[in-house]
């Protein structure tokens, strides 16, 4: 009987398997729940409110170390403002259908790093010259 005894003893000692299992699960979704729900919060906090709610930039360049000219659409209605440290002033108008038509019917401007396509381009130029 003295040989069996440790094996009993051992036996109770180890945790339950499916138990602690079950524990480390349970305590993972709370977690992942939890993450969820500050993400939720924070993203309708951090939704615009009023005035802000219709606007939205649609792109913006720097020509300056503190300027800007920014692409602001609202209410139907494309803003080309300058911007700088100390101000903001409207550039231009244009109404939001009229610059979508003109992107459209324009090719997209090519960069000037861009050696492929102006060698492809090229290529194609000299074998339509022949």
């Amino acid at each position: 009987m003295s040989t069996a005894a440790p094996a009993l003893r051992a036996a109770d000692a180890s945790p339950d398997f499916a138990g602690s299992l079950g524990q480390t699960l349970f305590g993972l979704a709370i977690v992942i729940g939890l993450l969820l729900a500050s993400l939720w919060l924070l993203k309708r906090l951090s939704a615009p409110r009023g005035a802000a709610a219709g606007l939205k930039v649609l792109g913006a360049v720097a020509v300056g170390p503190r300027e800007r000219v920014v692409l602001v659409e609202i209410a139907g209605q494309v803003l080309v403002l300058g911007v700088t440290a100390s101000n903001v002033r409207t550039l231009h108008t244009v109404a939001a259908a009229d610059l979508a038509d003109a992107a459209l019917a324009e090719p997209p401007a090519q960069a000037a790093g861009d050696f492929p396509g102006w060698l492809r381009r090229a290529m194609e130029r000299r074998n339509d010259a022949r």
